[in-house]
This record gives structure tokens, C-alpha cells and sequence, in this order.
């Protein structure tokens, strides 16, 4: 058994290269092999996203607060709010982040293969973003 305290783990800045805007990311669990899973709290601010960007075996968010959009690649943006529960299938194109005038936060729940649990692609443009 392991028991990870709050707090015991540092936050992140969301790097530049995969996040647009303002965001924190709160490591959860990323137990060792051969486990796969991959948990983390990822804190948006107002206008803050994520890249476009796929994972190998699939990515579930459960949404604990605020107001946000997803979108996956050829469909609409959708709002999203807390208690929401979104599941990405395997290599589904997609991103997330908050409204341009609401934070949300959500815990990203993905598997790792062959050690990467993301593949990050393009940044999601401005027209993209705001529909």
C-alpha cells in the first residue's frame, strides 16, 4: 500500500510548448511499471488550454469545478462543468481547457504505452478556441 499525502508532490507550470494561457498541473499518481495509469489535477485559468493532442489507450476527465470546452477533431466545442465525466477514445484527436471567462479544473486519468501516455500535437488556434 502507498499512501500519497497532499501536498507531498510540487505543482507545475502546464509547459508552453502543450498549454496555452495559465495552467497548473497537480501530479495525482503515476505508480511504477507495470502499472500504466497516470493520474493528475489540472487547473485551468480563464482562456487556458491544452494543445491538440491524441493518447494511445484513451483519456477519461472527471470535471471537479468551474466551466470549460473539449473538442474533438471534425465535431463542435462542448461546454463542459463540474461532475461531468469525458472520455476520449484511443488516438481521438482532441482539446480541453477553460471558457474565455470561467477556470475549470479537472482530473486527467490516462494509460501509458510504451512508457508516453500522450502524443501532443498542434497548438488549438484562436478560431478553433472560441468556436
Amino acid at each position: 500500500m502507498q499512501i500519497i499525502r497532499t501536498g507531498s508532490q510540487p505543482s507545475a507550470k502546464g509547459p508552453e510548448d502543450y498549454f496555452t494561457g495559465s495552467v497548473r498541473i497537480d501530479p495525482l499518481f503515476n505508480p511504477p511499471d507495470p502499472a500504466r495509469v497516470a493520474m493528475a489535477q489540472v487547473t485551468f485559468e480563464p482562456g487556458a488550454r491544452t494543445a491538440w493532442h491524441t493518447h494511445p489507450l484513451g483519456q477519461t476527465l472527471i470535471v471537479t469545478s468551474g466551466t470549460g470546452w473539449v473538442q474533438r477533431e471534425g465535431d463542435e466545442r462542448q461546454e463542459i462543468h463540474a461532475g461531468d465525466v469525458i472520455y476520449f477514445e484511443p488516438n481521438e484527436k482532441h482539446w480541453h481547457g477553460a471558457t474565455a471567462t470561467n477556470a475549470m479544473s479537472h482530473i486527467a486519468i490516462q494509460e501509458k504505452l510504451n512508457g508516453s501516455p500522450v502524443d501532443w500535437l498542434e497548438q488549438v488556434s484562436d478560431e478553433d478556441y472560441l468556436g
